[in-house]
Order: C-alpha cells, then sequence, then structure tokens
C-alpha cells in the first residue's frame, strides 16, 4: 500500500491508521505562528462509525488504502441479511442491512448499487442518487396554496415520511435524492 505524507491527505482519503481502517471526513491545514504546520483530520471508522480528530505532520507517514468498488444487484432480503450478485462474476454475497443504515427502505428489487471491498469485506454501500418512490399518503390539493414556499408530509410506498410541494397528490410517483433524503422531483 502507497504511504503518503501527513499534509497529502484529502477528504475521502481512507487510510490504515492505528490498526483501522478511516475515512478523512474534514481535513483542515493549521499553520501555528509557532512550530510546525500540520493537518487536523477528522477521521470516521469505517467499520464501527466512530470518529476521531488526529494531527498530522507533513513529516508523518501514513498508509493510504485503496477500495476496491464493485457494481452488485440486488436480489432478495433473508433474515437481516441482504443478498447482492456481482454484475461481473455472477457470484452472490452477503451484506448485513446495518451497511445502507437509514437508506435501507430506498432499496429496490434489481437495483444495482456500487459496494466499496477492502480484501473481501464490504465496508461501505451507495444507492442511486435518484430513486423513483410512489406516494401511498398525503393531504389532498389546495387551491391557492401554491404561492407560499410551502411543504406537507407524505408517506412513500416504502413507508418513509418526507415533505413534498403542496401539488403533490395521492398515488403520484415523485423522485428523492437518496443523499439527502428529500423531494427532488415529479417522476
Amino acid at each position: 500500500m502507497p504511504k503518503i505524507n501527513g499534509n497529502e491527505i484529502r477528504p475521502g482519503n481512507v487510510l490504515e491508521h492505528d490498526g483501522g481502517l478511516w475515512a478523512a471526513v474534514k481535513v483542515d491545514h493549521v499553520k501555528p505562528g509557532k512550530g510546525g504546520a500540520f493537518a487536523q483530520v477528522e477521521l470516521r471508522n469505517l467499520r464501527n462509525g466512530s470518529k476521531l480528530n488526529e494531527r498530522f505532520r507533513s513529516a508523518d507517514k501514513v498508509e493510504r488504502v485503496r477500495l476496491q468498488q464493485k457494481d452488485q444487484q440486488f436480489l432478495y432480503e433473508d433474515s437481516g441479511m441482504l443478498i447482492f450478485m456481482d454484475t461481473e462474476t455472477y457470484e452472490q454475497v452477503q451484506l448485513s442491512t446495518e451497511l445502507l443504515g437509514e437508506r435501507r427502505p430506498f432499496l429496490q428489487d434489481g437495483m444495482t448499487i456500487v459496494v466499496e471491498f477492502y480484501e473481501e469485506e464490504a465496508l461501505n454501500a451507495t444507492l442511486p442518487q435518484k430513486v423513483m418512490c410512489k406516494v401511498v399518503e398525503t393531504e389532498p390539493v389546495v387551491k391557492g396554496q401554491t404561492a407560499t414556499n410551502s411543504f406537507k408530509p407524505a408517506i412513500l410506498d416504502n413507508g418513509v415520511k418526507v415533505m413534498v410541494p403542496p401539488f403533490i397528490a395521492q398515488d403520484e410517483s415523485i423522485v428523492i435524492n437518496t443523499e439527502s433524503m428529500e423531494y427532488s422531483e415529479r417522476a
């Protein structure tokens, strides 16, 4: 694995530090009036989600890890495990539902997601940025309410509650941004 200097760390880099795999979330380069410059790095553990603030001087060497990204197609869920198929090798992989966290309801049958692996261990999963959902329950459309920038609550077919514009009616399909978990547009 390549070693990089402490001042070369960028947000999104994955580092091997203190025997764990950490993703750099925030990096601030600090030049104090006295002493040498350093990088103040906020790290997030990829295995358990804990956070750590660490200082790296430019002379410090850290291991940079490259994660392998693979496209995986969702097949089905079985007793808390999500079963995916590698789109290139057709091998099946079992991943915990905790890997997706609160975005789990947006996973749909046959959907292709990107899973990041370190050796054989799945560390992160990314859904497509936009997912189509159907509004199951919402308040009726009220005429004359479009002038204000107001939103109303709606329940989607996957059970998730989101805020939608007043012109969205029940049984309408909408597009949800999976990163912000908010309404994006009409489908």
